[in-house]
């Protein structure tokens, strides 16, 4: 069996890529970090202009009329580029919140525990909430997830909760990727005693053992995304969380004493990670599903 995508969804990543490198690439990026506007209400029309949040719209709704296996290409191109903001929720959102599909509407979820929000002072509506509650901030570990903790959080959100841990499992596997090439390339360029780092077998065996992972972890999220199976999306988090978490350390290793500097991007993708595995499914419960399928299927 030939599990590959189709000339199509290969089309559609690498227009998704080209958007994001012309929209927000590093100077973009690094404006939104010394700014600290989070949401660019431009940029989010112009994703919902692409497609990008009506992507599993029926074309009957005004949607692209795609599905699961189209929307993890383009969340881990997200994800590769750092794009902040509710992606994820707004994605969910489409056809159910006006102004959603068109990026028109922000839309956040309560997708975090301890009565966390993400962009609740950005969002225009909370994803299955009447509306936007008040919160207070809380400092937050990624400068461009900024966190507010609400009073009570009562709104259910489990019938999202499948698909949104596998879409932001696929934000996770972009940035692992990532990671993969920001260590292969200072490796190459960074000499010592006389020869790029890259030689030295301790950063070869880093840089493998971090695509391994996020190769992995990559085909766990294609694979959930065509069964659809909640107990498949469950895993894909799971090991792209750490694919995600890992990566970066190990970039950061890569990288010494220059990773651990503000100039350098290995940062934020660590804190970006460090956020994502705490949304929509923690390691915990994604454990725990799989372990009661497990006993499910053994009685």
């Amino acid at each position: 069996m030939h599990f590959q995508p189709t000339e199509e969804q290969r089309d559609l990543r690498a227009g998704v890529r080209e958007l994001l490198a012309g929209r927000y690439g590093r100077e973009a990026l690094r404006a939104s970090v010394d700014t600290g506007v989070a949401v660019d209400r431009g940029l989010w029309r112009e994703l919902g202009e692409a497609g990008f949040f009506a992507l599993r719209l029926p074309e009957s709704a005004g949607g692209v009329g795609l599905g699961l296996p189209e929307a993890v290409l383009v969340f881990e191109e997200a994800g590769r580029a750092l794009l902040p903001g509710p992606l994820v929720a707004t994605h969910l959102a489409a056809g159910v919140v006006p102004g959603a599909a068109a990026g028109t509407a922000v839309v956040t979820a309560f997708d975090l525990e301890g009565g966390l929000v993400a962009y609740l002072e950005e969002a225009d509506a909370v994803l299955g909430a009447p509306g936007v509650p008040a919160g207070s901030p809380v400092r937050p570990v990624d400068p461009l997830t900024p966190l507010h903790r609400v009073a009570s959080a009562p709104w259910d959100v489990s019938e999202y909760r499948s698909a949104g841990a596998l879409l932001t499992a696929a934000l996770q596997v972009g940035s692992a990727l990532r990671t993969v090439e920001l260590a292969v390339r200072y490796a190459g360029e960074r000499e010592q005693f006389g020869q790029p780092i890259g030689a030295f077998q301790a950063v070869k065996h880093l840089c493998a053992q971090m695509l391994v992972r996020a190769e992995v972890a990559r085909t766990a999220v294609y694979a959930a995304a065509v069964t659809g199976d909640a107990g498949e999306a469950a895993a894909a988090k799971l090991l792209a969380d750490e694919a995600a978490v890992r990566g970066a350390r190990d970039c950061l290793q890569v990288h010494g004493g220059m990773g651990f500097t503000w100039e350098a991007d290995v940062h934020l993708h660590l804190k970006r990670a460090w956020v994502r595995a705490g949304q929509w499914r923690t390691a915990g419960e994604a454990e725990e599903l799989l372990a009661a399928e497990l006993l499910d299927s053994a009685v």
